[in-house]
């Protein structure tokens, strides 16, 4: 069996010092229909994770991030269907105030949402805990060069 390489990216914004993370519902006949998530993706031959992240960011929404970084930590979780232990690297993506969000078909809707209201939203207890560990690097700014994306 061929391992799965997947991503997750965790998009957001600051709004006058406050940190706000984008998440979409999923649509009908899509996996995780009617769930709020984040971008989450396939990784395709030849890509690396963090272009993976790139490109699925940009396919669901038409957006280009101006900050791109690794967030330190893994969505870690047993999938009964498949036998396996995914290990998924995740990404955090900065998004300007005021960038126009196009939806592509996986998704009906779009919310921006506050760390601590997210548990309202999504399922996962992984999600929740690395939007909430994304939330507490970027307000006490501690998001290391070494993780940093190249976008140029």
């Amino acid at each position: 069996m061929t391992e799965k390489k997947l991503i997750d990216l965790y998009p957001y914004r600051i709004d006058d010092g406050e940190v706000t993370f984008l998440l979409f519902k999923r649509a009908k006949g899509k996996i995780y229909e009617g769930q709020w998530r984040m971008i989450g993706g396939k990784v395709e031959p030849g890509e690396t994770y963090w272009e993976a992240a790139l490109r699925e960011l940009l396919e669901e929404t038409a957006l280009t991030p101006s900050k791109m970084w690794t967030i330190p930590s893994l969505n870690l979780f047993y999938e009964h269907s498949s036998d396996s232990i995914l290990q998924i690297p995740a990404f955090a993506a900065e998004i300007d105030r005021g960038d126009a969000i196009r939806l592509d078909r996986e998704h009906t809707e779009y919310s921006w949402v506050e760390h601590d209201e997210v548990s309202e939203y999504l399922y996962w207890p992984e999600q929740i805990r690395l939007i909430r560990l994304t939330n507490e690097l970027i307000k006490n700014n501690k998001i290391l060069n070494d993780w940093r994306v190249p976008l140029s």
